[in-house]
Parts: C-alpha cells; sequence; structure tokens
C-alpha cells in the first residue's frame, strides 16, 4: 500500500513557535512547554506519530506606511 503524504506543520508559521536563546535548544512550543534542537512539529511528530495539533496560525502582520 502507498504511504498517506504527510502533511507538515510549519512551526514558523504558528502563534505558539518561539525562538529560544539557548544554543541547545533553539526552538520553543510555549503551547507544549517545550525547547528542542529540533523543529517542535518534527519532536511531536516523532514521539507520537501524528501532526501537531495545537497549530495556530499567526495573525497577518500589516507594516504601518
Amino acid at each position: 500500500m502507498a504511504e498517506q503524504a504527510r502533511q507538515t506543520v510549519s512551526c514558523r508559521r504558528c502563534k505558539h513557535y518561539r525562538v529560544s536563546w539557548d544554543p541547545r535548544a533553539p526552538h520553543a512550543c510555549m503551547a507544549m512547554g517545550f525547547k528542542s534542537q529540533k523543529l517542535p512539529s518534527i519532536v511531536v511528530y516523532e514521539s507520537s506519530g501524528i501532526e501537531c495539533q495545537v497549530f495556530e496560525p499567526r495573525p497577518a502582520t500589516t507594516t504601518p506606511r
């Protein structure tokens, strides 16, 4: 059987994603409360086998003119 194509969650487009200043764990997920070397969505998928369930897109930002 063919594997289903995995939809990837883009942490960098999620409102819960933060950059950590810890050089050993530069990526952080504020919703799940952890930091890691890999993007949080990859860690979630590797540990649970399912895509991140707390992904929420960042609100669109507008630049002042």
